[in-house]
C-alpha cells in the first residue's frame, strides 16, 4: 500500500490573513483561486509585486492597521475605523494624533504592561513550585 500526500490548500481569505495584506486589494486570480501550502511559502519567501506594493502602501487589514497605530481591533472600531486604511492615511491618523487615539494607545501599553505582570508571576510561582518540590 502506498500513501500519497494530498496538497494542502486554502481559501483566499485565509491566504491574505496569513501575509497580512487585505484580500479585496489582491489580484482577481488570487482572489478566485485557492493557494496551496507551497505556493504560500513560495509568496513569503518571495513576494511578487503587487504583494510587496499592498505591504507597503495598503489598503492594510484592520489587525495590520490596528498594529501600526499601537492600539487594538476593537479600539479602532471604538475610534470609529472600520474600513481598510492606506499607509498614508495611517501615517496622517499619527500626526493627527486624536483623542481617542491617544486614549486607545495609553489602554493599549497598559495591557501589555500586565500581561508582561502576570507572566512574570506565574515564571516566579513556576519556580517556587520547583524548589519546593
Amino acid at each position: 500500500m502506498t500513501s500519497h500526500q494530498n496538497t494542502q490548500t486554502m481559501k483566499p481569505a485565509t491566504a491574505a490573513k496569513k501575509l497580512g495584506v487585505y484580500l479585496e486589494a489582491t489580484p482577481a486570480e488570487f482572489q478566485e483561486g485557492v493557494v496551496s501550502r507551497t505556493e504560500l511559502n513560495e509568496l513569503q519567501a518571495n513576494p511578487p509585486a503587487w504583494l510587496q506594493e499592498l505591504r507597503k502602501n495598503g489598503p492594510h487589514p484592520r489587525p495590520v492597521v490596528a498594529a501600526r497605530l499601537g492600539v487594538s481591533i476593537a479600539g479602532l472600531a471604538r475610534g470609529g475605523v472600520t474600513e481598510p486604511l492606506t499607509t498614508e492615511q495611517i501615517q496622517a491618523l499619527r500626526e493627527e494624533s486624536p483623542e481617542w487615539l491617544k486614549k486607545e494607545q495609553a489602554t493599549q501599553a497598559e495591557v501589555r504592561k500586565e500581561t508582561v505582570r502576570i507572566k512574570e508571576r506565574n515564571e516566579e510561582r513556576a519556580r517556587r513550585q520547583q524548589q519546593g518540590a
